[in-house]
């Protein structure tokens, strides 16, 4: 499946989400399409992007390992199995999916503070405090790729290549 639409599907499923380990497994499958985004832009992208695309592969696997999945399985809030991630099969618009993808990480960014703020559980707390931390370099790591995507238009608008 393409990115664009496992990012429209991973939006959607936040919108929906309402319990706090609802809103955190929405959050560790964020992570996990940014990680798989990442290393597939790294593998397969425009050769100019594969050096950020890396980044962006390590910090999703990072945030991905911010959280306790044993916790986050309780009660069946998180599908049992690999994530929606793993039917990723390519980017064809890097440039929409970027800015998707940069979307939504900001969506589970707002909703994991509601999260922090709304819990009396320390450990819950601390995992979302260092998933919007990951999240945030995610973004950022997303916004490395849009200024190369910029530069290598402009350089091709130019007749550089």
């Amino acid at each position: 499946m393409d990115a664009v639409r496992l990012i429209a599907a991973g939006r959607h499923a936040l919108a929906q989400s309402g319990a706090a380990m609802d809103i955190v497994g929405e959050a560790w499958q964020t992570q996990a399409l940014t990680q798989g985004m990442g290393n597939w832009l790294a593998v397969s992208g425009p050769r100019e992007l594969r050096s950020e695309a890396r980044g962006l592969g390590e910090a999703g696997g990072r945030g991905c390992g911010v959280f306790d999945r044993a916790a986050l399985s309780e009660g069946d809030r998180v599908p049992e199995g690999p994530p929606r991630a793993v039917q990723l099969t390519g980017i064809a618009d890097v440039r929409q999916a970027m800015l998707g993808l940069q979307a939504l990480l900001g969506e589970v960014g707002i909703a994991l503070v509601g999260v922090a703020c709304g819990t009396d559980d320390e450990s819950l707390y601390w995992q979302c405090i260092e998933s919007i931390d990951a999240a945030d370099e995610s973004s950022d790591r997303v916004r490395a790729i849009l200024r190369r995507i910029v530069i290598r238009e402009r350089g091709s608008a130019s007749g550089v290549a």
